[in-house]
């Protein structure tokens, strides 16, 4: 019985070794950081009346009054 235990943990480890010799290999390991140009968030042209809406509401016009400020230079600790 132990010959079919030690085949078994033969054939996982040939079979790890395998495919970690055959996977494609990381060109970069780190993302690129986000930059401005990369959000495409459509904004309002300076003067068009905007609509204040308090709680639920549907409108059939919508457009991004203001989304956040999103940070694309590094954070130093």
């Amino acid at each position: 019985m132990w010959w079919a235990v030690a085949k078994f943990v033969a054939v996982l480890i040939a079979s790890y070794v395998i495919n970690t010799a055959l996977a494609p290999k990381q060109k970069n390991s780190t993302p690129e950081a986000a930059t401005e140009d990369d959000w495409n968030m459509p904004m309002p042209d300076e003067g068009t009346p905007q609509c204040v809406f308090f709680g639920d509401c549907w409108t059939a016009d919508w457009f991004v009054l203001g989304y956040g400020n999103y940070r694309y230079q590094a954070i130093k600790k």
